[in-house]
């Protein structure tokens, strides 16, 4: 199918102007280098359509690659130009399980409540959970002229995620070079708006596609996620260290599900221990940006699509989680 779609590409195109042909289950985005000819678009996709197996066909055109002059970065250095947003901060863990996503969610949400214009990426490719955070599982992205995608627009934030381009029970079973290939065209072909600060919601561990993103997205900053527990702060660590040996600043640690209270009788437990991502941040000579507990409300809010800062936005958590954003800010600066 997709050898078929780039012969139907190149007999309106010539063939250096192809640059990528993603298939997502029943649909299809085309990255083309250089100006539309918006007669071959249509032409394009009523072709594609003929198959009776694709809903959706996208177009993306994207600027005229010049020669790289001497002396100039190399092609693998070379940043993703994503337009419209002023700041980028990842969200990272060393391991999954740690309540990554529920924290880049409710981030974005407390730095919208603290009068930021917010965006949040869910790059987190083959756990993407961030439709089912926000409410929209069930809607698939769209375009409206064919050629970049519109983001999400809920609860004040922009998102986008790989989850509303395939099916929510689709595994992504692809090596690292497509994985991150997917990755480019979706945040650098979605119309994000004038964004002040985007999240991004990154893969958990320490791979390949960490690296690469670390090395192609011009991040301002990482945010790294643990719980007290040592075999995970064993991770934390090894995800801090990478990031700074691609020189990505590290913003902070946030110690997540620090400590549990009983809903019953009010007695405090310190399941997973307690203050561990504290001394590691002090280890490290990072900030310790706060902790957050365990707590039925947050799990319950992200399942059901209504997560805590945006579901009780006078509640004790969405405090938590402010003060954290208003830490992220402070070192961000403007």
């Amino acid at each position: 199918m997709e050898q078929k779609i780039k012969n139907i590409i190149t007999s309106f195109y010539a063939d250096e102007k192809l640059e990528a042909v993603k298939l997502l289950n029943n649909r299809v985005i085309i990255t083309l280098i250089g100006e539309a000819d918006e007669k071959a678009d249509e032409e394009i996709k009523q072709k594609i359509y003929d198959f009776g197996t694709i809903d959706k066909v996208s177009i993306i055109h994207t600027a005229e690659k010049t020669p790289q002059a001497t002396g100039a970065a190399s092609p693998f250095e070379e940043k993703w130009k994503i337009s419209g947003v002023k700041k980028i901060i990842g969200v990272a863990s060393g391991k999954g399980g740690v309540g990554k996503s529920t924290t880049a969610v409710n981030l974005a949400l407390a730095l919208a409540n603290l009068g930021k214009k917010v965006a949040l990426f869910d790059a987190d490719i083959y756990g993407p959970s961030i439709p089912t955070m926000l409410g929209y599982a069930d809607e698939q992205a769209e375009s409206l002229d064919g050629k970049v995608l519109e983001p999400f627009m809920n609860m004040g934030i922009a998102s986008m995620s790989i989850g509303a381009l395939v099916g929510k029970e689709s595994p992504i079973i692809w090596r690292g070079i497509k994985a991150v290939g997917a990755i480019e065209q979706i945040i650098t072909g979605t119309k994000w708006g004038e964004i002040d600060v985007m999240v991004m919601d990154m893969p958990p561990g320490t791979g390949d596609v960490q690296l690469t993103l670390s090395q192609k997205v011009d991040l301002d900053g990482m945010v790294i996620v643990s719980t007290p527990q040592d075999i995970a702060l064993i991770d934390a660590i090894k995800g801090v260290n990478m990031f700074k040996k691609v020189d990505v600043p590290i913003l902070g640690i946030i110690e997540n599900m620090s400590y549990y209270i009983c809903e019953t009788c009010g007695t405090r437990a310190d399941i997973f221990g307690h203050e561990g991502a504290k001394k590691t941040a002090e280890k490290l000579g990072v900030k310790f940006l706060g902790e957050v507990p365990l707590h039925l409300n947050i799990r319950e809010n992200a399942d059901n699509g209504t997560p805590i800062v945006f579901a009780e936005p006078e509640g004790k958590f969405t405090k938590i989680y402010e003060e954290i954003a208003a830490k992220v800010i402070e070192t961000l600066g403007d």
